[in-house]
């Protein structure tokens, strides 16, 4: 697979910072192509993008003349077509432990956070910014709390979410974290989760992948 790999990101989204960690794990080269989210009305909006993703959305990866969408789905592509290093476990049984954890971030908590949320919130129904970050930090510690006792009391966790090397669980909850630093939320109920995600960050896939070590994060 001799094609080009093509991540159309922005520096702060935090399902981007997913596939960027997934490609680093993988020790893939990539071209960056910002879309920021902001200026512009949002350049995901923009028809260029729009043809690429319907869904104004990132990240979009292109491979080539394939096109693919959310994260998740990305991430999975990515271990099929590149298998080693894993990114989901050989047992079928392990892959849907490591599949729960990483969904409890991309389906529960993730969304109710996003960006477009947040603008509907302000624009349309004129909510407060004290009111939109309260909302963030209930979901937040809602999904950690849960996450935290499930990985606290498996003994399936080790160094990283599943045993001793970073995964496909690893890769959404590092930017979660980020995003619950981000909006103030106090981490010192999850101390199972910081543990992880400081040995992550410790990595260079994990720490190339950050936010601010972004081509974009200071446009």
């Amino acid at each position: 697979m001799a094609e080009q790999l093509r991540l159309y990101s922005y520096w702060r989204s935090s399902a981007a910072y997913r596939v960027r960690i997934g490609l680093n794990l993988k020790g893939l080269a990539y071209e960056t192509v910002p879309v920021h989210l902001v200026r512009d009305g949002g350049q995901q909006h923009a028809p260029d993008y729009v043809a690429r993703n319907p869904q104004h959305m990132v990240p979009t990866l292109q491979h080539g003349v394939r096109v693919i969408r959310q994260s998740l789905a990305i991430l999975e592509y990515l271990d099929e077509a590149w298998p080693s290093p894993r990114l989901l476990p050989m047992t079928a049984r392990d892959r849907a432990r490591v599949r729960a954890l990483a969904l409890m971030v991309a389906c529960d908590i993730h969304p109710l956070n996003n960006l477009r949320v947040l603008q509907y919130f302000e624009g349309t129904w004129n909510v407060p910014q004290p009111e939109r970050d309260d909302w963030i930090k209930h979901w937040v510690i809602e999904g950690f709390t849960a996450m935290e006792t499930l990985l606290a009391e498996d003994a399936a966790t080790g160094a990283f979410c599943h045993g001793a090397t970073p995964g496909l669980a690893d890769c959404c909850l590092v930017p979660q974290v980020f995003n619950a630093r981000r909006f103030g939320v106090d981490m010192s109920g999850f101390p199972t989760i910081v543990r992880i995600e400081q040995a992550c960050l410790a990595l260079p896939a994990f720490d190339q992948a950050r936010p601010d070590n972004q081509p974009d994060a200071n446009a």
